[in-house]
Formats: structure tokens, sequence, C-alpha cells
């Protein structure tokens, strides 16, 4: 089993910056894929940037110049950096890592989520 803990989360004004981390422990083999996705009231979910084993990040259009992903693999650990937030940012943001526990199977994993409130 893998568990992903988020924190950074919180309540800002439009135009501010927070820095979303996610830790991973557990059987961990190797880490594939990491990424951040969000789910605002009323809507589903939606990736906002993932991030490949070797570096390469993938993004939703919306926050593109604004936020960005990063991982630290000695630490199992992601970050979501989110720059000049915007209302239409507000959501529960979660933790998603696609893990190799052993040699042969992979497994999909989720954080509690984090909330980010920005406010216009």
């Amino acid at each position: 089993q893998v568990q992903l803990v988020e924190s950074g989360g919180g309540m800002l004004q439009a135009g501010g910056s927070l820095r979303l981390s996610c830790a991973a422990s557990g059987s961990i083999f190797k880490f594939k894929g990491m990424g951040w996705y969000r789910q605002a009231p009323g809507k589903q979910r939606e990736l906002v940037e993932s991030i490949t084993s070797g570096g390469s990040a993938n993004y939703v259009d919306s926050v593109k110049d604004r936020f960005t992903i990063s991982r630290d693999n000695a630490k199992y650990t992601v970050y979501l950096q989110m720059n000049s937030l915007k209302h239409e940012d507000t959501a529960v943001y979660y933790c998603n890592a696609l893990v190799l526990t052993t040699k042969s199977r992979m497994d999909n994993y989720w954080g509690q989520g984090t909330q980010v409130t920005v406010s216009s």
C-alpha cells in the first residue's frame, strides 16, 4: 500500500501564490507518473498538471505560465507551485501517483485532497 499526504492548501486573495506538496510513503518500488487534479463544486475532477518519471510535464491550458509541477524522487514528493491565482482556481486539489509497488505491479493512488480557496 502507498499513502499520499497533501499539504499547503489554504485561503487567499486573487493574485497570490501557494505551494502544494504531496508526500508518498509505503511500499514504493518506483514512481511512474505523478500529478495534481482538482475538483470544483458541481464540476468533474480535472487534471491540472502531471509529470513523468523523466520529468516531462503536461498541464491544462488554464494554468499555463502560472502553475509549475516538480518532483523530488529521493523524497517521494511532488509539488505544485501556483502563482497568479484566480477565483476560478478554487477547488479541492488531489495528488495522484502511478506507482510500481513491485517490479510487475502498478497501482494508481490518490491523496485525500486539500482545499484551495481564492477570493476575487
